[in-house]
């Protein structure tokens, strides 16, 4: 069964960055689309980001020019840098296959922007 962990976040101050890390289980990793999603206290959890397994990229309105997604696939690691953090950036990330999240949700790893 693959198995999805997330890591990298943390408290960062405004305008401050962080590179958070999701490594998959499992040999089947290439040929997935995977994204990026968050969920901020008391909403529903939202797609952030997507790279499809030729590397095309796509990401929502709200992070567009900040965040950058990319892919390892030796690795089985797919990475999120953000840049010019937000207090509205403050949730939990997490990992999954894209379009559709197929995979158990990981734990998930906590991004706070504050000053």
């Amino acid at each position: 069964q693959v198995q999805l962990v997330e890591s990298g976040g943390g408290l960062v101050q405004p305008g401050g960055s962080l590179r958070l890390s999701c490594a998959a289980s499992g040999s089947m990793f290439s040929i997935y689309g995977m994204g990026w999603y968050r969920q901020a206290p008391g909403k529903q959890r939202e797609w952030v980001a997507r790279i499809t397994s030729g590397g095309s990229t796509n990401y929502g309105d709200s992070v567009k020019g900040r965040f950058t997604i990319s892919r390892d696939n030796a690795k089985n690691t797919v990475y999120l840098q953000m840049n010019s953090l937000k207090p509205e950036d403050t949730a939990v990330y997490y990992c999954n296959t894209w379009p559709n999240p197929t995979i158990s949700w990981g734990q998930g790893t906590q991004v706070t922007v504050s000053s």
